[in-house]
């Protein structure tokens, strides 16, 4: 069956909308502003916020811990009721894509700003630091969620075409490529945060311009069931699923179980998990672990600012040069082949040992980019489990908000439990009294402390890589690469 978007009466206005002066996609690019502005800040905010409540806030490890468990539970929770209302519900600023996008991206924005400006002067331990990084977290991830969510239904929505999903793909990498140049600015301007100063005046021109990359997207992006309130009541279709439909806990608890039940679902969703995961890994101590492993005389600061510059840039750069890649074969085995890279380079780092400085930087970085990349790569597959869905429960309008909030349900508290975790095996070995400088650890708990270290970032991504790959081997939707779509749009 076609499925015409909202609003196009023709071929010619259709094209019209799709292509801008020949050449640009306007639907692609509206869609991708959302990108540019989400990675200006995300990435900020994920690979500083860490260092900056230990080394410079010195909250303790127990408000830490504490601030992670308030965090995931919210991170999961939130979720799957952002994605019930924006697939349910009857107002225009949660049903539609675009208005969620448009009246979240202010205060998304504000949010991001909350972490970088202390409350008051803190001392080591102080109660209050703990409380700034709970509301700084929940308040991110929420506005985040919330706007995110939206894109995420977009990108299921805008066509159920595997070449326009590419086509979408590829302009979010390029705005993503240019957003998470921030990284490399920021520490460049800021010294890797050594000039607060600068990195919080920082800061708040990156939010000012992530906000107005976003609110172009509100403007002028739409999804094929934008309309799907009024078009329903016209056709008035008869499906409990419909989103006509009363709000209310049995459907929310139907439509969760249909979703849970797919078995492609439940795969991706454990092989998700372990990638945010080792996101959230590489994103929090790859600074911490570059400090520690390696001299200043080998790596000096600003080769520092280029490597965790790289981390956040080059994974954009890598998808745009698998494109005709993902076209021949497909995601699935582009993603099971870089569980197999991962696995083997762990082992050699491992076999290398950690004196081999250069290698290890290089270790270090490729990792961040592999796992970064592929990360991008998710939503074709879970777009795919969205036009399964839609297909087998014969819904008016797909559930693309809800699936996307299910997965993070199951896979968001990694974004908490890697820091917990990492840091605690850490302070086992006396990390915690070297970060507060209230004793000087001898050369033996030194060498220690940065044995382990060493371990995690070898023996982590191998184990969790193994354990993807054996996950991924069971996915069922393999070539929708190259089937053609239930949906044509362009």
């Amino acid at each position: 069956m076609e499925v015409n978007p909202p609003g196009v009466h023709s071929g010619k206005m259709k094209r019209s909308r799709y292509m801008l002066n020949g050449r640009i996609n306007s639907v692609a690019l509206a869609y991708a502003m959302t990108t540019l502005g989400a990675s200006m800040i995300n990435n900020i905010f994920s690979f500083y916020y860490v260092k900056l409540f230990l080394n410079k806030y010195k909250i303790s490890e127990g408000a830490f811990q504490q601030s992670q468990v308030v965090y995931m539970v919210w991170n999961a929770f939130n979720d799957p009721i952002f994605g019930y209302l924006q697939d349910n519900s009857r107002v225009p600023c949660c049903s539609q894509r675009r208005l969620s996008i448009l009246y979240g991206a202010p205060l998304y924005s504000l949010s991001f700003l909350i972490a970088w400006f202390p409350w008051r002067t803190y001392a080591a331990g102080d109660w209050l630091s703990g409380l700034h990084l709970t509301v700084a977290l929940c308040a991110f991830d929420g506005m985040l969620t919330f706007v995110l969510l939206a894109q995420c239904a977009l990108f299921a929505e805008i066509s159920s075409h595997h070449q326009n999903r590419l086509r979408l793909i590829k302009y979010n990498q390029v705005a993503s490529l240019i957003g998470s140049s921030s990284i490399l600015f920021c520490g460049v301007v800021s010294q890797n945060m050594e000039d607060f100063g600068a990195f919080q005046s920082f800061t708040v021109l990156a939010a000012i311009l992530s906000c107005g990359c976003m609110l172009y997207t509100g403007f002028h992006c739409q999804s094929r069931f934008d309309k799907k309130g009024s078009e329903s009541e016209e056709l008035c279709s008869g499906d409990n699923t419909s989103h006509q439909s009363e709000v209310s806990f049995a459907t929310l608890k139907t439509l969760t179980w249909q979703i849970l039940t797919n078995r492609d679902f439940q795969i991706f969703v454990l092989m998700n998990f372990f990638q945010v995961f080792m996101m959230a890994f590489f994103n929090n101590f790859t600074m911490i672990f570059t400090e520690h492993l390696i001299p200043p005389d080998m790596l000096p600061p600003l080769a520092q600012s280029l490597m965790y510059g790289a981390g956040f840039i080059c994974p954009q750069l890598l998808v745009l040069s698998s494109q005709s890649l993902l076209c021949d074969i497909g995601y699935y085995k582009v993603i099971l082949f870089t569980f197999y890279m991962e696995t083997g380079m762990a082992v050699l780092m491992l076999a290398l040992g950690s004196h081999h400085y250069y290698v290890l930087a290089f270790f270090l970085t490729v990792n961040m980019v592999i796992i970064q990349a592929i990360f991008s790569l998710f939503g074709l597959p879970l777009s795919d489990i969205i036009d399964t869905d839609l297909q087998k429960y014969n819904r008016s309008s797909p559930l693309s908000s809800m699936v996307f909030g299910t997965n993070a349900l199951f896979t968001k508290p990694a974004q908490s439990l890697a820091p917990m975790i990492v840091l605690n095996i850490l302070n086992k070995f006396g990390y915690e009294e070297l970060k507060d400088k209230r004793s000087d650890l001898n050369l033996s708990d030194l060498e220690s402390l940065h044995s382990v270290m060493f371990y995690l970032v070898c023996l982590l991504p191998l184990l969790v890589a193994t354990l993807q790959a054996l996950a991924w081997r069971l996915f069922s939707i393999r070539n929708s690469h190259t089937v053609d779509p239930k949906n044509i749009d362009g």
